[in-house]
């Protein structure tokens, strides 16, 4: 696990540095501290969506998910019925695997009731920010599993600990680009002047 150079010249985590998509995922995108809940609702479902799979496979139906998810919204996607889980099951543009339709679903529901408690689903995974160094070789942390924990408990679903620091890693709410990464000391600088959810 090292950086590789581009032939653009950019010195990148070694998984990101092709193709085109990835570089722009990584350089714009991954490890930029995020308190927006849509996004944050949106990349907690599309980690979900990708457990078993690559990651490229769902960078690159990304627009068919904000397309079959109603942008994320999270009031219109928890207002999804199992007519709707019916119709996306036969949209190529995505994953057409029922558990995971349900679970965004089940998770919309789920984080309505989050920001009814909490003010913001920010709120309830940013309490989770590590306070020590964490590794891009890490798969989980106690913390991933923590508030893996927390979510299940709360009835969310494909939330485990793998997937909720994938998660965690790709928000910002950790910064895991390696020490000669281009990108890392502009994440670091970005997550200096980022204001918590409260």
């Amino acid at each position: 696990m090292d950086v590789l150079v581009g032939d653009d010249g950019v010195a990148r985590c070694w998984w990101a540095d092709s193709p085109d998509i990835y570089r722009t995922y990584h350089d714009d995108e991954w490890g930029m501290p995020v308190d927006d809940d849509t996004l944050l609702f949106e990349k907690l479902c599309l980690e979900g969506f990708q457990a078993g799979l690559s990651w490229l496979t769902i960078l690159e139906r990304r627009e068919g998910f904000r397309s079959a998810f109603r942008g994320f919204d999270i009031e219109r996607v928890a207002a999804m019925r199992r007519a709707d889980v019916d119709r996306l099951l036969g949209d190529a543009a995505i994953i057409r695997h029922r558990g995971k339709i349900e679970s965004t679903l089940n998770n919309a529901k789920r984080t309505l009731e989050v920001i009814q408690e909490l003010g913001s689903l920010g709120a309830l995974v940013w309490a989770y920010e590590p306070d020590r160094p964490t590794s891009i070789r890490d798969a989980t942390t106690p913390e991933s599993t923590a508030l893996a924990k927390d979510l299940k408990n709360r009835g969310f679903s494909f939330v485990g600990p793998t997937t909720v620091y994938a998660f965690m890693q790709a928000m910002g709410i950790v910064n895991d680009h390696l020490p000669e990464c281009d990108a890392r000391e502009r994440v670091e600088t970005a997550r200096r002047g980022f204001l918590r959810p409260a």
